[in-house]
């Protein structure tokens, strides 16, 4: 079973550093959860509205039989939702979506319930970015200071994204979710948010299997009799990364979690760390204002 370390958020909490992200297209199996959750021991899940998910997720999460207080749980609100009517709008919707109904909204509450903006462009015509992102910011932070989610953070935001929130609000991100793998290290953006108190959180560490073939990535596996999956990991975790592959295969799941075992060498880290070369396997916010 899996014993994972966890990670400080400014506000006290602890996030474990390795979870298992979920996705649309695909990428949601009910037996991997069930799996992953009574027989891997992994208790930080990682999903959004965007994947289509939720109401499957809190059904495994139910059949799982793991105690509420155990798992940690992150889920994103969709741009198309932005703005300041994000309580009324949001509230009733996403929390029976994952089993808990108006009477039970203290599952959430007992839950250490992480809930991010997903995404930094709005879908709003009419409207600046920056203004959509600061008023939905200000919703995040009421949720947050009623103890409706028990931590806020963003996702896919980037430097100056999160020196506007900071200028427009009160309450500083507690984790920002980004891509982050081996062909991929913003590492400036790493930086500020370790300056700032911003846990950063990687997803996609596999680069959607493109890493799995890198010649470097192959030979420090074999050196170390270990997957290339689990060097990738293994690579993102000793970096301080809280790292969320996915997987709906129950042998990846199991390979997955396999990581703390073992330590790399600084010359083998050193040499993962020379792989970047700017590639998105996803999403680039490089170019939203």
């Amino acid at each position: 079973m899996l014993s994972c370390p966890t990670v400080p958020l400014s506000n006290g909490l602890q996030i474990p550093i390795f979870g298992l992200g979920t996705s649309h297209y695909g990428g949601y199996s009910h037996d991997a959860v069930v799996y992953a959750l009574t027989e891997c021991g992994v208790r930080h899940i990682d999903t959004a509205k965007r994947y289509g998910c939720e109401e499957k997720l809190g059904q495994a999460i139910r059949e799982s039989g793991v105690p509420r207080s155990d798992l940690w749980l992150t889920n994103k609100l969709w741009p198309g939702d932005y703005g300041r009517e994000v309580r009324p709008r949001r509230r009733p919707a996403w929390t029976p979506a994952l089993g808990w109904g108006w009477n039970t909204l203290v599952w959430v509450v007992i839950i250490d319930y992480l809930y991010l903006m997903h995404w930094p462009e709005s879908l709003q015509p009419g409207r600046s970015n920056r203004e959509t992102r600061a008023e939905t910011w200000r919703a995040l932070e009421e949720l947050y200071k009623e103890g409706v989610c028990s931590a806020i953070g963003v996702s896919n935001f980037l430097i100056h994204h999160l020196e506007q929130l900071k200028e427009d609000c009160s309450v500083v991100p507690h984790v920002n979710q980004v891509e982050y793998h081996p062909f991929q290290q913003p590492s400036q953006l790493v930086e500020y948010c370790r300056q700032e108190g911003i846990v950063f959180e990687g997803y996609s560490p596999l680069a959607k299997g493109q890493v799995l073939s890198d010649l470097t990535v192959l030979q420090i596996a074999e050196k170390y009799r270990r997957t290339p999956a689990q060097i990738c990991i293994r690579w993102s975790i000793q970096n301080g990364v809280v790292t969320i592959p996915k997987s709906i295969k129950k042998s990846r799941i199991q390979e997955n979690c396999q990581v703390f075992g073992f330590q790399l060498e600084d010359s083998d880290m050193a040499a993962l760390g020379r792989l970047h070369d700017e590639r998105h396997v996803t999403w680039d916010p490089t170019n939203v204002e």
